[in-house]
């Protein structure tokens, strides 16, 4: 049953983290080609994920970086666990946060506060000033944390999206609590689907990347991998492999699309170097900001270092 508009019609599903009113279900919004369809609500980024890989939906929207929190945790350790996944498309959604209650409580009531935990750090410095001696209770998603407030009595208020009142019977005790007006996140949509979208000029390239071993240098050979070939990186973050202390895998954005020339051989450098490469997807950026570079990069420099390369070794007169 699908909890999003739909048409008679509709055979695929898209999975996002629910219920309904989430900025999760904001970001599934955005992609064209899930409007008419099945959209499943469900409960954590796992759930969203096994949807995907068993059949049940077509993609999945999950939050992966948030502008003030940085990478979400579980996302990221998730696509480096699940494989055959893809991300086809990034999408970016404002943050804003109300603070809500049920019908006739004042902020002067509120003692407890109900809020999904990065969204409870993202208002924590309001939250102290104006409540200083509160308690939190997490919550799994920030509509789940107001639609709390009509399950039990444990806490008094809520922290949510400025939308909640469209589906909830709810008082705006206060509004614009977030502690940074900038905030914003980004969110992938992932499927199964090995097709590359084509190369648009804005494009971004994810990966998740494990180091060799764990010596002086490691990291910066990593790192020398797209340095040396003009590639930007916009998202660097390191995260626990597990299997023992000191070992790290990296999931890495890198400015450009795999078909670009120096995308591709920092690639190829990048394969070379790790014992474990997983290609997450070239896509276009959400913002479609052109990827900048030196013109030293460019594909045909790429390209006429390879034709060089080919005539010396085949001997053509004047190739040296």
């Amino acid at each position: 049953m699908s909890d999003a508009p739909q048409n008679a019609a509709a055979t695929e599903s898209y999975s996002y983290l629910g219920p309904r009113g989430t900025f999760t279900e904001a970001a599934l919004a955005q992609v064209p080609d899930a409007r008419g369809k099945i959209w499943r609500s469900v409960n954590n980024v796992g759930e969203a994920l096994d949807d995907v890989v068993t059949g049940r939906s077509v993609a999945a929207m999950i939050a992966i970086e948030n502008s003030i929190e940085g990478g979400v945790n579980a996302t990221q350790d998730a696509l480096a666990n699940i494989p055959n996944l893809r991300i086809v498309g990034e999408y970016l959604v404002k943050v804003q946060f109300v603070l809500v209650a049920r019908p006739g409580t004042t902020l002067a009531d509120v003692k407890v506060v109900n809020a999904h935990p990065v969204a409870y750090t993202q208002c924590h410095h309001w939250l102290d000033a104006n409540l200083p001696s509160h308690g939190h209770i997490p919550a799994t998603s920030n509509v789940a944390a107001a639609a709390s407030l009509f399950e039990n009595d444990l806490a008094d208020a809520a922290v949510a999206p400025p939308g909640i009142v469209d589906h909830y019977d709810l008082d705006v005790l206060a509004e614009n609590i977030g502690d940074n007006d900038n905030a914003v996140t980004r969110f992938v949509l992932v499927s199964k689907t090995t097709a590359i979208p084509p190369r648009t000029g804005a494009d971004k390239t994810s990966l998740i990347v494990e180091l060799p071993d764990d010596r002086a240098g490691a990291l910066l050979e990593l790192l020398e991998q797209f340095s040396t070939r003009g590639v930007n990186m916009s998202l660097l973050e390191s995260r626990p492999i597990g299997d023992a202390l000191g070992r790290y895998r990296f999931v890495i954005d890198a400015d450009g699309h795999i078909l670009d020339e120096r995308v591709a051989d920092s690639l190829l450098g990048v394969r070379r170097f790790s014992p474990k490469v997983i290609f997450l997807g070239s896509y276009p950026r959400a913002d479609k900001a052109p990827i900048e570079y030196i013109p030293r990069y460019d594909d045909d420099v790429f390209i006429e270092a390879r034709d060089w390369l080919r005539a010396v070794i085949s001997g053509e007169p004047d190739a040296s």
